[in-house]
């Protein structure tokens, strides 16, 4: 089951939620375990990504790549 990262509008804190794609497609009633609110965006980040799959593992063009790596 994924997890999903959301960020509280009120009080900025970072909190998971876990549910099927079909909860999260038919609207997940969000709480903010620290104050309550309903009022949260969805996060994305590199370790949500590679939860659901979004991102797969494989060669990274960076500072320390190979030459021939970014073409």
């Amino acid at each position: 089951m994924p997890l999903y990262d959301y960020q509280c509008k009120d009080c900025d804190a970072v909190f998971e939620v876990r549910a099927t794609i079909k909860e999260r497609e038919a609207g997940l009633a969000l709480e903010c375990p620290k104050c309550g609110s309903r009022d949260a965006r969805q996060r994305l980040t590199f370790a949500s990504l590679l939860r659901t799959g979004a991102v797969t593992a494989g060669p990274s063009c960076g500072p320390s790549a190979r030459p021939e790596c970014c073409g």
